[in-house]
């Protein structure tokens, strides 16, 4: 009996144990979340990687849409409604998506960001799309990998690197006016 006890407390203990693990993922999540003007904004994406393969025009091929990561869809939130490229794009959640063509990437905001991959994309969602020209990189990005990077306190480039290309899109608060009044104000009462 004190045999049997042992081991049903030894297999309990190593279940509960496994629990805290995970398989590792062949393309690991990322989460990005960084202040934006008076918001933030969330990236949460699959990050895969080269593993020696030919990316663009092959395991992504030029004139598709891709997902902009792997496995779910990448999903891209903004606090507050910004300027993607021209266009003002409302406060909410978005699934992010690339056409990508040897010199350029079109960049895509679509309504549907719970589908897995892009097999089921249907451009009649999508809210805005820029195209931006792609940047060959010095140095190979063998993950994939989006982030946002400031160029004044009150707009972002969006970057996307893999493989040895580049490509931004800016971002900019749609009520900058009303921002900067906010700013100065608060600036005012510190002092």
């Amino acid at each position: 009996m004190k045999k049997l006890l042992a081991t049903v407390c030894i297999l309990v203990s190593a279940l509960s144990f496994a629990q805290d693990y995970s398989v590792p993922a062949t393309s690991p999540r990322q989460k990005v979340e960084q202040q934006f003007s008076m918001s933030e904004i969330s990236i949460d994406y699959g990050r895969p990687g080269v593993k020696g393969r030919k990316i663009f025009g092959d395991l992504v091929p030029y004139d598709h849409v891709w997902r902009a990561g792997a496995n779910s869809c990448t999903k891209i939130t903004f606090g507050q409604p910004v300027h993607f490229g021209v266009k003002v794009v409302p406060a909410g959640t978005y699934g992010l998506f690339i056409i990508p063509t040897e010199n350029e990437w079109k960049v895509i905001l679509n309504k549907d960001f719970q589908q897995w991959g892009s097999f089921t994309y249907d451009p009649k969602q999508d809210v805005a799309d820029v195209t931006v020209p792609v940047n060959k990189l010095a140095d190979k990005q063998e993950w994939f990998e989006i982030t946002l990077n400031p160029t004044d306190e009150n707009s972002a480039n969006l970057v996307l690197k893999w493989d040895y290309l580049q490509a931004e899109i800016p971002l900019k608060p749609s009520n900058l006016n009303t921002v900067i009044k906010i700013s100065d104000k608060l600036k005012k009462s510190r002092k």
